[in-house]
């Protein structure tokens, strides 16, 4: 079966700096990637480089390849924005300035069914309520500008917007991070309902182990630009093998009782051990021995801070 997202030595530079070293990975149909990282890791720009969206400045090598036929990274721009309407949709974090302030949002949500899906007067009014009732939103919500709406419900609105076109992969870039507790929430359960509903694949990058247990089954850590660790999401948090993913879920261990799950059975994966990417586990990254990470900074065993 053809993976909806293929992504094969993905590098992101900007003039001589490299920002995402060789990144490989693959998102099946239907399946649920997290891909996970403190900020600075390289995980929304690799969100960006795979669905074109690089801004100007960056340059993107190495392959993206959506639904075994468009190479987001080195097709022709027309290509890539069909493919940003038909097989891949972004979900970003902050909907407020992802929507247009002086639309209303009914009107924004007809512009990709009218434009995609080639629908006119009652069809597309149809579609548009249809479009805000699958994301609980009230038909009234149509004719409110988005100052005018909560927070939650803002991103409700950019879900509709980003599921009107039917993709097969939705790419959901920290999508909950500017919404309180409660809202956070409903917005995953919202999330998790409309991808299994659909069958679409998923794509969550955020930097909250917890949030990407909740919904993935498949994690990949990021560091410095690149995955240091992947697997299934069960094993890389019930047994880390990287000493960078380790501390992450050691440290989120103490607030969230959703990191609590279980290891899946026959896996034999202890910490310390390293393999390839993919397989769960990875080796080092340039990582020191005795090296933990507390806040951000790299601190050796003897309590010294190190740049």
């Amino acid at each position: 079966m053809t993976a909806v997202l293929s992504v094969a030595g993905l590098t992101v530079r900007s003039g001589g700096r490299t920002l995402v070293h060789d990144v490989s990975f693959e998102v099946a149909p239907g399946a649920r990637a997290g891909l996970i990282g403190e900020s600075g890791s390289g995980k929304s720009l690799t969100a960006l480089a795979v669905t074109g969206l690089l801004p100007p400045g960056l340059t993107a090598t190495g392959s993206a390849v959506l639904d075994g036929t468009v190479d987001m990274v080195g097709a022709p721009e027309r290509q890539r924005i069909r493919a940003r309407g038909g097989v891949a949709a972004v979900v970003f974090q902050e909907p407020l300035t992802a929507l247009d302030p002086l639309m209303r949002v009914g009107r924004q949500i007809a512009e990709p069914l009218r434009r995609w899906r080639r629908l006119r007067g009652p069809a597309l009014d149809t579609a548009v309520t249809a479009a805000l009732d699958e994301v609980r939103l009230p038909a009234g919500a149509a004719r409110s500008f988005p100052h005018e709406l909560s927070g939650g419900q803002r991103q409700r609105v950019a879900i509709a917007m980003a599921l009107a076109c039917r993709p097969r992969l939705l790419i959901a870039d920290e999508p909950t991070t500017a919404l309180d507790v409660t809202v956070q929430a409903e917005i995953l359960d919202l999330l998790d309902g409309l991808v299994r509903d659909r069958g679409m694949a998923l794509l969550f990058i955020t930097h909250d182990l917890p949030v990407a247990a909740r919904i993935a089954d498949r994690l990949l850590v990021m560091r410095d630009g690149r995955v240091v660790e992947s697997g299934p999401a069960a094993s890389v948090i019930g047994a880390p093998s990287h000493e960078y993913t380790r501390t992450l879920v050691a440290g989120a261990r103490r607030f969230d009782a959703a990191l609590d799950l279980p290891l899946p059975p026959g896996n034999s994966a202890t910490p310390g051990n390293s393999a390839t990417p993919g397989s769960g586990t990875t080796p080092g990254s340039g990582t020191t021995p005795g090296v933990v990470f507390d806040d951000g900074v790299r601190k050796s065993s003897d309590g010294n801070a190190h740049d």
